[in-house]
């Protein structure tokens, strides 16, 4: 299940041939109102999909897939792992076990499941509705940092730990008639393994509820979140996580057995986060970075070292024992880009939509120095109310000198041509200035930096957003375009299976791969990357851009 690009969208991929079918939830299914997938509830900040839909989707895309003009010999296929939109939770009730394990093959998947559901349901990850819990998270363990130290984060909106103190709070009777909750990754390999299945070992940790370092759940936490006498009880709705990434979960239901050709031995290997499953797309090493362009955008590096701190997120790698994910997540990515695309005047010349943000990004010099006294542009655009830093919505922009410092909120609008620069540049700053503790330099005393830079998802292909994430981040050996089709935690979910089905004792996720990737067919270099002047310049600013957040955190404080 692949939501990153766009949030419409369900994919399922099947290497070695590639073949891919998918579900557009608005086109597919006008019938649930939604818009981008979700329904949205401005009253209270709540954005939700019905799960109800994900069931008819599953059923589709199957369908889909083994209707192609060459069709998936669904008999051939030995194994299933794949990914779901991370933090979104789904709510089983006590029939649910045994409604799963009698699917009857004649029949839709909605018309048996919806019947397993507590909850009909699932909120999305854009949620904005649990401030409250989130303050009594960060609270619970003496801060913010405290809390981010023990689950690898600080505590966020759409993270399953305050969404299910939340649901408690205002939803008491559902969260009573609760037998299971799974995550979006775990629900649906509930679905095709026909029982109920273990959250997996990087998506737990996107919960706030997970002690990474002691593997285990946090007592307090889980307190906090189902009430003092109800920890137990949620540790039990929850279930243990599955430790090994690469662990069989048993065999394909029946139900997609009969109904679809599925051999009966098809192994169900657990499903991950789509973030995690996007890192395994390619065998990434550490030192190298991945920026997922889409809706949302997110950065993710591997990495031995664990560095948590509030304002980004460490979970557990999916596949890799002792490492893990660092994240950073924007809700302010795509959407944001294509707001300040369309301020833009009226283009001259025929140019419109990208081509005219493009140019505009590649005829502004770095932060825009050319102009108003060689003065630096800084600049923020939040049309949500952002999480990496937790800022309302709204647009702000500051000046600074050139080699940093004097920093001034500018109240004169620039030019929209400037807007389109300095946005990508505020979301790579933004990167630079939280990834800084977890690179070093990469060769040859060059400054700390990314060995490489991966883009995937919908602006991966933008030449000019690629230059200047080379600008600002760096980028030792170049930025490279990572095209898998548009589907990248598709096949990192499938790569996973392959993974589990062919390893041998010892064996890693990046051995097994490794020895099948060739990347030549899939990436691509579209910018130099480390440029030394350029990212000098962006380095003597990178001190007034946290200080113009901070001023921002501080003044909302205040209100």
């Amino acid at each position: 299940m692949d939501d990153q690009r766009p949030l419409s969208t369900w994919a399922w991929t099947c290497p070695p041939n590639n073949s891919r079918a998918k579900v557009d939830f608005d086109a597919d299914f006008p019938k649930h109102g939604t818009h981008k997938g979700v329904h949205v509830r401005p009253s209270t900040g709540e954005v939700y999909a019905p799960v109800a839909m994900w069931m008819e989707s599953l059923d589709l895309v199957l369908h889909r897939l083994s209707k192609e003009r060459t069709p998936v010999p669904m008999s051939r296929i030995r194994g299933v792992s794949g990914s779901g939109q991370q933090h979104g939770s789904v709510y089983w009730n006590h029939q649910a076990q045994d409604i799963l394990r009698r699917l009857e093959p004649s029949r839709q998947l909605v018309d048996q499941l919806s019947g397993a559901l507590a909850y009909e349901w699932s909120p999305n990850w854009q949620d904005q509705s649990t401030q409250s819990e989130c303050d009594a998270f960060d609270a619970e363990l003496g801060g913010r940092e405290k809390l981010a130290a023990v689950t690898g984060s600080g505590a966020h909106h759409r993270f399953t730990g305050p969404q299910i103190m939340r649901l408690r709070r205002v939803r008491p009777e559902v969260y009573a008639a609760t037998s299971r909750i799974s995550l979006v990754s775990s629900w649906l390999a509930s679905v095709l393994l026909g029982s109920i299945a273990p959250l997996d070992r990087s998506d737990v940790c996107g919960m706030n509820l997970w002690d990474v370092r002691s593997q285990r759940y946090s007592p307090e936490l889980l307190a906090l979140a189902a009430g003092k006498d109800g920890a137990d009880d949620l540790r039990e709705k929850l279930g243990e996580p599955q430790a090994d990434g690469g662990a069989t979960l048993g065999c394909i239901s029946p139900y997609f057995v009969d109904r679809f050709g599925f051999r009966a031995d098809c192994r169900i290997v657990p499903f991950t986060g789509d973030n995690p499953a996007t890192m395994l797309a390619l065998p990434l090493r550490p030192l190298d970075a991945v920026v997922s362009l889409g809706t949302s955008t997110t950065f993710l590096m591997n990495t031995p070292r664990y560095e948590p701190d509030g304002s980004y997120h460490f979970f557990n790698h999916p596949t890799a024992e002792g490492h893990y994910m660092f994240m950073l997540c924007y809700k302010n990515g795509g959407l944001a880009r294509e707001k300040v695309r369309d301020a833009l005047p009226a283009p001259a010349g025929g140019r419109t939509g990208w081509e005219a943000f493009n140019r505009a990004v590649l005829d502004t010099p770095p932060l825009d120095m050319a102009g108003e006294g060689g003065r630096a542009k800084l600049g923020l655009y939040f049309y949500l109310r952002e999480t990496v830093p937790n800022v309302r919505a709204g647009t702000w922009r500051f000046t600074c000198a050139p080699g940093g410092g004097d920093l001034r909120e500018s109240r004169e609008e620039w030019p929209r041509e400037v807007d389109a620069r300095v946005i990508v540049e505020s979301q790579a700053l933004s990167m630079r200035l939280r990834s800084r503790k977890l690179v070093h330099s990469p060769r040859d005393r060059l400054p700390a930096q990314p060995r490489r830079i991966y883009l995937v998802g919908g602006a991966s292909p933008n030449p000019a957003i690629a230059r200047v994430i080379g600008d600002v981040l760096g980028g030792a050996d170049g930025v490279y375009k990572l095209d898998v089709g548009g589907s990248a935690c598709a096949l990192g979910g499938a790569y996973k299976a392959l993974w589990a089905l062919e390893r041998r004792p010892g064996q890693t996720f990046d051995h097994v791969i490794g020895r099948r990737w060739d990347e030549g067919g899939a990436v691509e270099k579209v910018d130099a990357g480390f440029k030394p002047a350029t990212y000098q310049t962006y380095g003597d600013v990178l001190a007034s851009f946290e200080h113009m957040e901070t001023r921002l955190l501080a003044e909302e404080r205040r209100d």
